[in-house]
């Protein structure tokens, strides 16, 4: 079955640009979106995330016919799930959006079609999707039902996204893809079609192996980011300076710590290991601890905070920067948001709050008390502590005659 229909299901930071670019490679993609606004706001050929050269992709495919957004999955050769993985209190994984999308793709399969899960998801999800898909279709026979030397009807594959917020549209296009086939024709299948656009290779592997190279890869960096911030807590315990001591040890040829931070957001980083701590508790003692380290950084940023703002009868705060990292607007488990509404919870003070790549506040902070969306200018002025976040490009060059008139935190080394 040649590909000439394809459906994303999720159009987030993953699912919108892998429509587009496989828009502009000749396919006709149907983007499915359960936010009605979202599938609007694409029809209309804008987008609703921050991406460079996005918005100017999209609406070249949608204008051209080759990309449209709806509510609900149609009948087509391959389907892309790119929906959420987030977990639940007790940190075990919430597998309910890939259930809801294996259920919503199931009536429209056709023999010979292929499932991708992209979704950064627990070791085995693959085959839970397999499963969950042959309940709605027993008219198929899918690859948990075969030998490796058999076929399949429906191919299920799994092919995590590894790209950089803010280089996805390249990064999607150059970087290696992981292609996990619950079977080797399983995995040939998603090869053909990752090839359509793909410059950098196809690597082939197993589903299992493919969902947990995922989550080795973002616990990897999360136990190195751990390392720097449970550094940065000494030091200030020992009154050093974190960012030069960083810097003189990284001369060390062999040596490249990473630099702290005020915690680990994002939808991987701060997710994903912990799926590997759920699937195996005993074995995953250095992956949890780095995790409770970096969980725990907010506190100790917050208490820092408190400390300092001590020495003033009302005082005003200026955070500044809300999203998981620099330059982009993605809020997802944002330590900066926690931030800022731990500091309105506990009416620490006033609080002036800059984020230049969102339009307003995120819902958890629009009626917190006492927390004002401002610009750069007003609130550097009118602060008596500045509390950086993230290291956004425009707060670099902030006047430093002003920061020496101020209380200054700087969680990311940027004014070092």
């Amino acid at each position: 079955m040649d590909f000439q229909n394809v459906s994303v299901i999720g159009l987030g930071y993953i699912g919108l640009p892998t429509s587009a670019i496989l828009a502009t490679h000749g396919l006709n993609v149907l983007g499915v979106d359960v936010n009605p606004d979202v599938v609007a706001t694409i029809n209309q050929g804008h987008i609703h995330i921050v991406e460079p050269e996005l918005e100017a992709v999209v609406s070249g495919v949608v204008s051209a016919g080759r990309l449209r957004a709806a509510n609900r999955p149609e009948p087509a050769e391959a389907f892309i799930i790119a929906v959420p993985t987030p977990f639940l209190e007790d940190h075990s994984p919430d597998l309910s959006y890939v259930e809801g999308a294996a259920h919503s793709i199931a009536p429209h399969l056709q023999k010979g079609a292929l499932v991708i899960l992209e979704s950064t998801s627990p070791v085995g999800t693959t085959e839970r999707v397999s499963e969950w898909l042959a309940e709605d279709r027993p008219d198929l026979r899918f690859p948990h039902q075969v030998s490796d030397s058999e076929s399949p009807d429906v191919n299920v594959v799994y092919c995590p996204e590894r790209v950089l917020p803010g280089h996805v549209l390249h990064e999607l296009v150059y970087n290696d893809r992981i292609i996990g086939g619950m079977t080797p024709q399983c995995a040939d299948r998603a090869a053909s079609l990752y090839y359509t656009f793909l410059k950098g290779q196809c690597v082939i592997t197993n589903s299992r192996t493919a969902e947990m190279a995922k989550l080795s890869e973002n616990a990897f960096r999360d136990v190195n980011i751990a390392f720097a911030n449970e550094l940065s807590l000494i030091a200030d315990e020992l009154g050093v300076n974190v960012w030069e001591l960083i810097e003189v040890a990284n001369r060390h040829p062999r040596v490249n710590i990473l630099q702290p931070g005020p915690g680990v957001g994002g939808h991987c980083i701060a997710v994903d290991p912990w799926f590997l701590v759920h699937s195996a508790p005993a074995e995953s003692r250095l992956i949890r601890a780095a995790r409770e380290i970096n969980d725990s950084k907010p506190r100790r940023i917050i208490c820092k905070v408190k400390e300092r703002a001590a020495r003033f009868s009302n005082p005003v705060i200026a955070c500044l920067g809300l999203s998981y990292k620099a330059n982009i607007d993605d809020l997802r488990e944002s330590p900066a948001v926690d931030i800022v509404h731990e500091l309105s919870r506990e009416g620490v003070g006033s609080i002036l709050v800059v984020e230049p790549h969102v339009k307003k506040l995120p819902p958890v902070l629009q009626n917190a008390q006492g927390v004002t969306f401002a610009s750069l200018d007003e609130a550097v002025r009118q602060a008596d502590i500045i509390l950086l976040l993230v290291d956004h490009r425009r707060f670099k060059n902030i006047d430093r005659r002003i920061l020496m008139e101020k209380v200054v935190i700087d969680t990311r080394g940027l004014w070092r």
